[in-house]
C-alpha cells in the first residue's frame, strides 16, 4: 500500500510537470488554452520599391499584419515615408548580414573598416550564410546589428521587434548570443521559436530528408539531426522570457521553399489559388500556441527580374494574403491574429511567471 502511494505521488508529480510544460507562451501572454495565435509577417520591407509595394498591399488590403525592414537597403526611406502615414503598422528590423543578389547589393552600415569579416571583395555583404559563418566574428555581428538599430532610431523608426534575414543570426551560437543581447538590452522582442516548435520541427525534418534523398544518401528510418536553430530552443526561450521578452511557440517559414509547377506560365488567378490552398493546408496544421508565419509579399514590376528571379513566387505570397478565402478560413477556424506590438504589451502585463 505504501509503495502504491509513493507511485501515485510520483505519477502525479510527473503529470504536473508535463502539464506545466504543456503551457504555451500564448497562454502565458493571456490567451486561452488551446488558442491558435498567429502573426502574419512580411519580410524584406525596404529591400526594393516592389517589396515596399508588396508589404503595403498585404497589410492594408490583406490579412498580413506585420513586417520588418532591411536597414542597409536603398528603399528604406520610401518605406519610412509610408510608416509616417501608418504609424500603427507593426514594423520591426530584419537584421541583415547577407546581400544575396548578383546585381543589386548592399554593404554593412558599420562600414567595411569596422566589420571586415562582413564584407566581400565588392565591399558588399556576403551572398550566403556560410560565408558569414566562416568570416565574421561575433564582435562584428554586434557592431553591425547595433548600427542597423541606430540608423532606424535616427530615422525616427521605433522597431516593434527584431528578426533575422536568411536566418544568419541563428547560424552560430556566438551570433545568436549577440542577437538576444540586443533584444534584451533594448527591451525589444526578438523572433525566437522557443516552444514545442511542432510545425517547425516537422518542416525542418522533411527538408533534411528531401535533401538527403536528392543526394542519394537517405535510408528509411535513419536518424535525422536536429535543425541548428532548435538545439536547446526551449532553454533559450525560457531565458528570453525571464528577461522580459515574449517568445514564440512555433515558426512557419515554409512558403519560400514552395515551388509551383510552371509558375512563369500561370495567371495571377491560378497562382493565387495554388498559394492560398497551400497556406490554408499548412496553417491548418498549426498546433495551439503562438506562431509567426513568415512570407515575402512583393508586387514585382518589370524591373524586379533584374534583382531576383523570385518575383512570381513572392507575388504568390501577396496574392494569398489578399485572398478572401484565406481570410474566411482564418476566421472560420478561430485563429487569433496578433502583432509584435501587442505581444510586448501583453508580456509587460504578464510579469514574472
Amino acid at each position: 500500500m505504501k509503495k502504491l502511494s509513493i507511485l501515485s505521488i510520483a505519477l502525479g508529480f510527473a503529470l504536473t510537470v508535463n502539464a506545466q510544460q504543456a503551457i504555451t507562451y500564448a497562454e502565458k501572454l493571456g490567451w486561452p488554452k488551446g488558442a491558435r495565435v498567429i502573426i502574419l509577417h512580411v519580410d524584406d520591407a525596404g529591400m526594393s520599391h516592389d517589396s515596399n509595394e508588396g508589404v503595403e498591399q498585404a497589410t492594408s488590403l490583406g490579412v498580413a499584419n506585420s513586417t520588418s525592414i532591411m536597414m542597409p537597403c536603398s528603399w528604406v526611406p520610401e518605406f519610412k515615408a509610408y510608416l509616417d502615414k501608418h504609424p500603427t503598422l507593426d514594423a520591426g528590423l530584419h537584421l541583415t548580414l547577407t546581400s544575396e543578389w548578383d546585381n543589386y547589393r548592399w554593404g554593412p552600415l558599420a562600414g567595411k573598416a569596422n566589420v571586415p569579416g562582413l564584407a566581400d571583395k565588392q565591399g558588399a555583404m556576403y551572398k550566403d550564410v556560410a560565408s558569414v559563418y566562416f568570416s565574421a566574428k561575433a564582435e562584428e555581428i554586434d557592431k553591425e546589428i547595433h548600427a542597423q538599430y541606430d540608423r532606424a532610431v535616427a530615422m525616427g523608426i521605433t522597431p516593434t521587434h527584431f528578426d533575422s534575414h536568411m536566418g544568419t543570426l541563428f547560424a552560430k551560437p556566438a551570433f545568436m548570443e549577440k542577437y538576444i543581447q540586443l533584444g534584451i538590452e533594448k527591451q525589444i522582442p526578438i523572433m525566437f521559436p522557443g516552444g514545442e516548435d511542432l510545425f517547425y520541427r516537422a518542416e525542418a525534418k522533411a527538408a533534411a530528408i528531401a535533401e538527403l534523398k536528392k543526394q542519394g544518401k537517405y535510408t528509411e528510418g535513419m536518424p535525422i539531426p536536429e535543425a541548428a536553430a532548435l538545439v536547446k530552443a526551449k532553454e533559450v526561450g525560457e531565458m528570453i522570457w525571464k528577461n522580459g521578452l515574449p517568445v514564440l511557440d512555433d515558426l512557419h517559414n515554409s512558403s519560400y521553399d514552395w515551388n509551383m509547377p510552371d509558375i512563369a506560365r500561370k495567371t495571377d488567378k491560378q497562382i493565387q489559388k495554388w498559394y492560398t490552398d497551400h497556406y490554408i493546408k499548412s496553417i491548418g496544421r498549426l498546433s495551439p500556441g503562438l506562431t509567426m508565419v513568415i512570407m515575402h509579399c512583393t508586387d514585382p514590376s518589370e524591373s524586379f527580374k533584374y534583382i531576383s528571379d523570385t518575383g512570381r513566387k513572392r507575388k504568390g505570397d501577396l496574392l494569398a494574403m489578399t485572398d478572401l478565402r484565406l481570410k474566411a478560413f482564418l476566421k472560420g477556424k478561430g485563429f487569433i491574429l496578433t502583432t509584435w506590438r501587442e505581444l510586448m504589451e501583453r508580456r509587460k502585463k504578464a510579469g514574472a511567471q
